[in-house]
């Protein structure tokens, strides 16, 4: 793990905080193509939202929200992992659960914290959680990246994630397509 970096859940206090670092995600240079959501929405949606939201990510037990806190307390960065069941839609149009597997969401690393190593240690942080899993148990990790997202997809595929051969059209009419990555478990 990154020297001096906390990696740990998301707690219901920390609402604020979460809400302004995914402010921040979506003001990111990249955010078009790496989020479902754009800034101009996210920020005018009330309180309540995002303590609903938090609230969930800390004690729901089929979704988590790791975050990488520094020794300052500045969040640096943050993963959600999602519980997706066999037979259920998956978050984009076509894409069907086909076994128990966590989705990977809401990924982001400030620019000062990139290339530091602290996204593979969120990445196996989330992978713990969903490893340890038990009811339902987890087969597989995924996530879906942007063909136009590079600097993502290599990071993922450092971390072990393979093409699964899955590809969907990119939501909400951005040009391109979303690439599915998965890790099975080992």
């Amino acid at each position: 793990m990154s020297t001096g970096i906390i990696i740990r859940q998301v707690r219901v206090e920390d609402w604020q905080r979460a809400r302004d670092l995914r402010l921040d995600a979506l003001r990111d240079p990249v955010a078009a193509v790496a989020f479902l959501e754009v800034y101009e929405q996210a920020v005018t949606k009330p309180d309540e939202f995002w303590q609903d939201r938090t609230t969930r990510a800390a004690t729901d037990p089929h979704a988590a929200q790791f975050i990488a806190e520094a020794e300052d307390g500045r969040w640096l960065g943050s993963m959600t992992g999602v519980v997706e069941l066999t037979g259920g839609n998956g978050a984009l149009e076509g894409d069907v659960i086909e076994v128990d597997q966590v989705h990977v969401v809401g990924v982001f690393v400030r620019a000062e914290a990139r290339g530091t190593g602290l996204a593979l240690d969120l990445i196996r942080t989330l992978q713990e959680w969903a490893w340890s899993l038990t009811g339902p148990r987890i087969e597989r990790v995924r996530l879906f990246v942007h063909e136009d997202n590079p600097r993502a997809e290599a990071m993922y595929r450092k971390a072990g994630f393979e093409p699964s051969g899955v590809t969907l059209p990119a939501p909400d009419g951005l040009a391109g397509r979303e690439v599915e990555l998965a890790v099975l478990r080992g």
